[in-house]
């Protein structure tokens, strides 16, 4: 027996917004669902009644339809908390150093070092650093040896060297000849936080605008 689709208006008239207009279309399949079952079940052959196992997989088909409805708004609203708890525990990290990718000296006048970093992708037998001038030519080279795999920081003696002297480095590094890629890393410090969509930003002094997830390790 044929089943007719509502015609009331109010049965396709759903809500702007994408959340409340998933919640109508979900709600709108559910009715159309039942009143076809109910109207199978009503006309069923006595003599050849519908499965009971069948019955239970329709239902459990529309169930699981509405259910996903559900869990998609309740993953938007704690990616919605999610972000702003992130923000509210990153408030934390205003004024403090972090380790990003970079290739500037921090250089600490007083005690006339300059500190790097750099990150090797796999292990090598010879690590080599250059220290570059303003201009971009080589002020001394360091031989670090044999280093693994990972995050590391070297030392350099600047003398009379400041913050502002534009004291930059970069990193080489083989294995049995080949190349191993170096990542130079330096210590930025983070002037604000700022969230967009669902990324959470670091502003940093030097590097300007960074993703969290790009940080290597806090000071």
């Amino acid at each position: 027996m044929a089943v007719s689709a509502p015609s009331s208006t109010s049965d396709v008239n759903v809500a702007s917004s994408p959340a409340s207009s998933a919640a109508a279309d979900a709600t709108i399949t559910s009715d159309r669902f039942l009143k076809l079952l109910v109207a199978q079940m009503k006309n069923q052959d006595p003599l050849n009644p519908m499965d009971n196992a069948q019955v239970t997989s329709q239902m459990a088909q529309i169930n699981t339809v509405t259910g996903i409805d559900k869990l998609n708004s309740t993953v938007q609203g704690l990616s919605t908390q999610f972000m702003q708890l992130q923000a509210v525990q990153g408030a934390s990290l205003v004024g403090r150093d972090v380790i990003v990718a970079g290739n500037k000296l921090s250089v600490d006048a007083e005690a006339g070092i300059a500190q790097g970093g750099f990150e090797l992708d796999g292990a090598a037998d010879a690590v080599k650093v250059e220290i570059l001038g303003p201009s971009g030519a080589v002020v001394q080279t360091l031989n670090l040896g044999a280093e693994g795999s990972g995050v590391h920081s070297f030392n350099w003696p600047s003398g009379t060297a400041t913050s502002g002297s534009g004291l930059t480095f970069r990193v080489s590094a083989t294995t049995g000849g080949v190349a191993t890629k170096a990542t130079p890393l330096m210590r930025d410090r983070v002037d604000a936080i700022s969230t967009t969509g669902t990324s959470f930003n670091l502003e940093l002094a030097s590097s300007g605008s960074v993703p969290y997830s790009a940080v290597k390790a806090l000071n």
